[in-house]
C-alpha cells in the first residue's frame, strides 16, 4: 500500500464513528515518518492544509478566480469539510485516548452556551 492510498477499513460496515477514528490513527501511527511531539504537531498542522483545501473549493465553486474559473462544485466542499472533520477528530484522538469523552464534553458544552440545552 503506498503511502497515498486509501486505507481498507478493518471495521464491519455501520461501525462507529470513534472505532473507524481509532483505525485512522492506528493506520497513520504506522506510516509516519516522525514520531514523538514532532509527530503529534506535524498531525495537527494537516487540519491547516485541508482548512485551504476547503477554501480553495469555495473558491472554485464560486468562480472567483478569473483565471481558473469554476473549478470545483458543492458537492467538492462538502467533501472537503468532511476531510477537515475526520482530520480534527484524528487529531484529537492522537492528543488523547479519551478523544470520545473529551469531544463528547465539548459538544454539551457548546450546545448548553448557544441553544441553552
Amino acid at each position: 500500500m503506498s503511502d497515498h492510498s486509501t486505507p481498507t477499513p478493518t471495521s464491519p460496515p455501520g461501525a462507529g464513528l470513534w472505532e473507524t477514528v481509532d483505525e485512522l490513527c492506528g493506520w497513520l501511527d504506522a506510516k509516519r515518518p516522525v514520531d514523538g511531539r514532532e509527530g503529534l504537531l506535524l498531525r495537527i498542522l494537516k487540519l491547516s492544509e485541508e482548512v485551504g483545501e476547503v477554501a480553495e473549493a469555495v473558491i472554485g465553486a464560486t468562480g472567483q478566480n478569473p483565471r481558473k474559473g469554476t473549478t470545483h462544485t458543492w458537492d467538492d466542499v462538502q467533501s472537503e469539510l468532511c476531510d477537515v472533520a475526520v482530520t480534527a477528530l484524528v487529531a484529537l484522538r492522537t492528543l488523547t485516548p479519551d478523544a470520545r469523552e473529551v469531544f463528547a464534553g465539548h459538544l454539551a458544552r457548546v450546545a448548553r452556551r448557544s441553544l441553552g440545552t
